[in-house]
């Protein structure tokens, strides 16, 4: 019997190697247990082996080691609370807020640096996305414009057939 079971937190996957070590005590194999659990039984044979290294502490969770951040969780709510306010708030020429301007204002304000590029996958992945205003073209004639929407359009617009349907 194959049971997948996915594993998604620390705790959950701990479980899962006491299950299989305990399964494995109780007399399954550790190809059953590997079938069960869907995993390889090189696994299994791995967690069994740290069972019997070091106990269950062989089998608890650690921590992945990894860099830590360089904002604090308060830090990182002040500078997307900074994104509700216009650029010009905070001495910037116009309102537009750019991942280079959000990068000098961390700067300027923790002492923190950042690469923009960095930033912009940064705030991406907190729902925000890079947005350029529209400018309208230099060589915008508004009256131009208005003549071709009224005259030369309903020329060229495709027209209703008004032709009874052939089938019936």
């Amino acid at each position: 019997m194959i049971v997948a079971m996915e594993a998604t937190t620390r705790a959950e996957k701990e479980t899962r190697r006491r299950l299989a070590v305990q399964r494995v005590y109780e007399g399954w194999s550790q190809q059953d247990v590997a079938d069960f659990l869907g995993v390889h039984p090189v696994t299994v044979n791995k967690w069994v082996r740290a069972y019997r290294a070091a106990g269950d502490d062989g089998l608890a969770s650690t921590p992945h080691p990894g860099r830590t951040p360089f904002l604090t969780p308060a830090q990182e709510t002040q500078v997307i609370g900074w994104l509700t306010h216009k650029p010009t708030d905070f001495g910037f020429a116009t309102d537009l807020w750019t991942a280079r301007r959000v990068a000098e204002l961390i700067r300027k304000k923790f002492g923190i640096e950042f690469h923009p590029n960095y930033l912009r996958e940064w705030l991406t992945k907190r729902g925000y996305s890079p947005q350029k205003p529209t400018k309208p073209a230099k060589e915008r004639k508004p009256q131009a414009i208005e003549q071709w929407v009224s005259k030369d359009w309903p020329r060229i617009q495709k027209k209703r057939r008004t032709s009874v349907p052939t089938s019936s």
